[in-house]
């Protein structure tokens, strides 16, 4: 997996959906482009070794180690990671639910 994400771009999607007190589904996704700089076989291994990608989608953990290879990205960090806060927030305000009352 790293070998193919080495010098690439890739896209990362994740859906949510809410229920609204009425019941009603609200859903969408969260769309993240992450690009890497060309990993040598040396920076694969020592990455591996470390056990941080055996565990992750995708072989890498952007808030890890794997940063350091990560030359750019375009959308939610956090929809990376794992739950796009910003959509999460965005939904449950559609929804009917308030924050900080």
């Amino acid at each position: 997996m790293l070998r193919l994400l080495s010098g690439r771009g890739h896209t990362v999607c994740t859906g949510v959906t809410v229920v609204n007190p009425a019941g009603a589904f609200l859903t969408d996704t969260d769309v993240s482009h992450v690009f890497f700089d060309p990993l040598s076989e040396e920076d694969i291994a020592a990455y591996v070794a470390t056990g941080e990608p055996l565990d992750k989608a995708g072989a890498y953990a952007i808030q890890g180690q794997a940063a350091l290879w990560i030359r750019r990205m375009e959308g939610s960090p956090s929809g990376v990671i794992g739950l796009p806060l910003d959509l999460v927030r965005r939904l449950l305000e559609r929804s009917g639910y308030t924050f900080f009352d």
